[in-house]
């Protein structure tokens, strides 16, 4: 199976993270597949939980070793939040910056304030996070922000969503260079998320990072 970085061409520099539940679980997915090809910085333009698998550093003063994997920005408790160095000057010093650029509060789906995403203006891509444990919920269940979600959908909060209501929500975000559909820890949960996958002119994949196989499925639209 070709691996994520690969299918989403994701270059040296800055890639976000944004959406719903597995944000945190893909950074570290792709920090280790890019491990291979040079150095990674995980971090945040928001607030996460504190890496505890890499090591952290509060400021970068020269470029890390190829290989390595750390992570920075300002502690806030248990927290970590956005970098005191910009991102203009992190992409000089390692090879890859993978920034988690949305907060969701571990909700599978995700509709945004006007103040939301904080999507770095040096991002190369920008990938979209999709719970498929969301699908045939209710919508105040399973999304962050709910009455704005069903307010894009022209739905109410108590109905569940559908795969065409995620797909209105992610056509309101601001960037979607490739959608990440995870959760799909079993083979029905799997053909759900597919179900979903498809339904987008990006690439797409569905991922369960749980499982003895993470990539699931590698999606592109035939035009």
């Amino acid at each position: 199976m070709q691996s994520l970085c690969s299918f989403f061409g994701i270059k040296k520099g800055v890639t976000a993270l944004i959406g719903g539940g597995g944000k945190t679980s893909t950074m570290y997915y792709l920090a280790e597949e890019l491990r291979e090809k040079g150095s990674v910085i995980v971090c945040t333009s928001t607030h996460i939980l504190r890496p505890p698998q890499v090591p952290y550093l509060p400021r970068l003063s020269e470029h890390l070793k190829p290989g390595e994997v750390v992570s920075t920005g300002t502690i806030d408790g248990a927290k970590l939040s956005a970098p005191e160095q910009p991102f203009s000057e992190l992409v000089r010093l390692v090879d890859y910056v993978l920034v988690e650029a949305d907060g969701s509060r571990q909700l599978p789906l995700k509709a945004h304030a006007p103040h939301e995403p904080v999507i770095p203006p040096e991002a190369n891509t920008v990938l979209v996070l999709i719970g498929v444990d969301g699908l045939g919920k209710p919508i105040r269940e399973v999304a962050h922000r709910p009455e704005r979600y069903a307010e894009i959908c022209r739905a109410s909060v108590d109905d569940p969503v559908t795969p065409e209501m995620i797909r209105t929500v992610v056509s309101t975000y601001p960037r979607c260079d490739g959608v990440i559909v995870n959760k799909a820890d079993d083979d029905k949960l799997q053909r759900k998320a597919e179900s979903i996958a498809k339904l987008f002119f990006v690439p797409a994949a569905v991922t369960a990072y749980e499982t003895e196989e993470p990539i699931k499925t590698l999606w592109r639209h035939e035009c």
